[in-house]
């Protein structure tokens, strides 16, 4: 049995320990508005464009994957060489594999600009979706240059001419190499030029010295040799 006091309430009372509590007020109700749940965050968007000291306007990088479809789709539509120019018409495709987060028309329409240009090969480029063709320019992911430029080895990260294709690798078309620094604009015209070089007869070409513009022919995605960067077969033209 346990033995004790009761303290005097603040009225003077003592307190009953048999009486009952008086019961509680209730509670106010509460009205909740459940909070939504957050909304995805969007994905990031890509790098914008921007301008070198020169002016040059950049293309914006995007995310490449390493493997994309495993299959190209021709680019439809065509386009025709500029009008009063003369000299032999070569007839060309291009193809962008599935999978690959670049706008085909676009890139089309790069290749079209960089083969028509008075300073690439001299010929009139006309491109086309269907029938006989002399030249496939193909971007390509690393796996599928890999595959598509065998027994060539390209590890992933060059790009190659072989079995009719410029095999474009889409790694080098959105970030360049080292030795263009930060003027992809200016190495995308470099390897559509040489790769469709090698399609139009051409071997490489070493650096002819120190300090010297680098023949478009030179492999200038491996190194510069010494050379300053050159994207034409014709730069003074």
């Amino acid at each position: 049995m346990l033995s004790g006091h009761f303290a005097p309430d603040p009225g003077g009372t003592a307190a009953d320990p048999n009486r009952s509590a008086p019961p509680a007020a209730p509670l106010p109700e509460v009205s909740v508005t459940p909070t939504p749940p957050p909304e995805p965050s969007a994905s990031p968007a890509p790098e914008q464009t921007f301008l070198l000291a020169n002016g040059r306007r950049q293309p914006p990088r995007m995310t490449v994957p390493g493997s994309a479809g495993g299959r190209y789709a021709v680019v439809p539509g065509g386009a025709r060489p500029p009008a009063g120019r003369t000299g032999k018409v070569i007839r060309y495709m291009v193809e962008v594999e599935h999978g690959l987060p670049f706008d085909a028309h676009e890139f089309a329409g790069e290749v079209h600009r960089i083969l028509n240009d008075r300073r690439s090969w001299g010929f009139r480029f006309q491109r086309v979706e269907r029938g006989p063709v002399k030249i496939r320019v193909s971007l390509s992911s690393p796996a599928m240059t890999d595959r598509r430029c065998r027994p060539l080895i390209t590890m992933g990260m060059l790009s190659c001419w072989n079995g009719g294709r410029a095999v474009i690798n889409a790694v080098r078309w959105n970030s360049g190499v080292r030795g263009y620094g930060r003027d992809v604009a200016s190495y995308r015209e470099y390897v559509i030029n040489h790769e469709v070089g090698h399609g139009l007869g051409h071997g490489h070409e070493p650096c002819p010295g120190p300090g010297r513009r680098a023949p478009v022919m030179l492999q200038q995605t491996k190194s510069l040799y010494g050379c300053r960067p050159n994207a034409w077969p014709s730069p003074r033209r």
